[in-house]
């Protein structure tokens, strides 16, 4: 072989398969509340940016699989976490455990834009458990 040709005989071809499939990012997807568009998804974890209009929230919601940490860019964010309410500002994070009820809201008058990093080994937009919500989404 010449040393501008590689042997690639031995390359393990099934290497990578357990990644995430990169086509999620880019994805962006409007909701009641505002919206939200993926920016990166590697082996366990997901970041998103998340955009909630004024004056909206999410679901009072639950993930069996997945921690999430919230970081606000910009306004401000009313978080409910099992109960306990805290307002959270721009330059500041939160952290919501597995398992854990939370909801996210902004009582602002600008749009508030947060990064949103999931953690976990499943990461589905399935891992929904909805108690309350003000579109009609809640489960039965």
């Amino acid at each position: 072989m010449s040393s501008l040709t590689q042997d690639f005989s031995t390359v393990d071809t099934n290497k990578n398969l357990s990644c995430p499939p990169q086509s999620e990012v880019g994805l962006s997807d409007d909701r009641p509340w505002g919206s939200y568009t993926v920016l990166e998804v590697g082996p366990n974890y997901k970041i998103k940016r998340i955009e909630v209009k004024p004056g909206h929230r999410l679901s009072l919601q639950m993930h069996h699989h997945r921690s999430e940490h919230w970081i606000v860019v910009s306004g401000t964010a009313k978080v409910t976490c099992d109960g306990d309410e805290k307002i959270i500002y721009t330059n500041q994070s939160t952290y919501v455990p597995q398992g854990t009820r939370h909801r996210l809201e902004n009582p602002g008058v600008i749009p508030l834009m947060l990064i949103e990093v999931q953690n976990g080994e499943y990461l589905g937009e399935d891992d929904i458990v909805r108690y309350q919500d003000d579109y009609a989404r809640a489960n039965d």
